[in-house]
């Protein structure tokens, strides 16, 4: 085996790496619709650079999550919508580096929380009747 020498590693890595990303080819996944360079996701839309995601929609960079739409650089997460940078969580809506959270309604840089809107603590009775209003005026479902 001849050895690579760095000049020819580099210029090699350079157009590997520039196929990829003009490409958008989804390997390993399944019934995913306009989505681009998206690995083992099923029933995707719109999503690109995604791993083993479902039911993501407009999703960019998130990786096993399920039922999330419109985030980017989520890990793990569920049922998160125009969320960015968490990991871990379930329900978040509007919110940034958030991990290991459950509930959270516009909250920033939280950690293992749950019933939160704006970063303060609600009981979960007020928590649901604030979103219910906040979701209807910012047109949310």
């Amino acid at each position: 085996m001849t050895p690579i020498s760095k000049r020819d590693f580099l210029k090699r890595l350079s157009e590997l790496e520039r196929q990829f990303s003009s490409g958008d080819a989804n390997p390993g996944s399944y019934r995913c619709d306009r989505c681009a360079r998206c690995s083992g996701c099923m029933f995707c839309t719109d999503c690109a650079d995604c791993h083993k995601c479902t039911y993501c929609s407009d999703c960019v960079r998130c990786s096993n999550c399920t039922h999330c739409a419109d985030g980017s650089d989520l890990h793990h997460c569920a049922y998160c919508v125009h969320s960015t940078r968490c990991t871990g969580s379930q329900y978040l809506v509007y919110c940034r580096d958030c991990a290991e959270c459950t509930f959270c309604f516009g909250c920033v840089g939280l950690q293992g929380r749950e019933f939160h809107i704006l970063n303060e603590p609600y009981d979960r009775k007020t928590y649901f009747e604030q979103i219910a209003r906040l979701k209807k005026e910012l047109g949310l479902r």
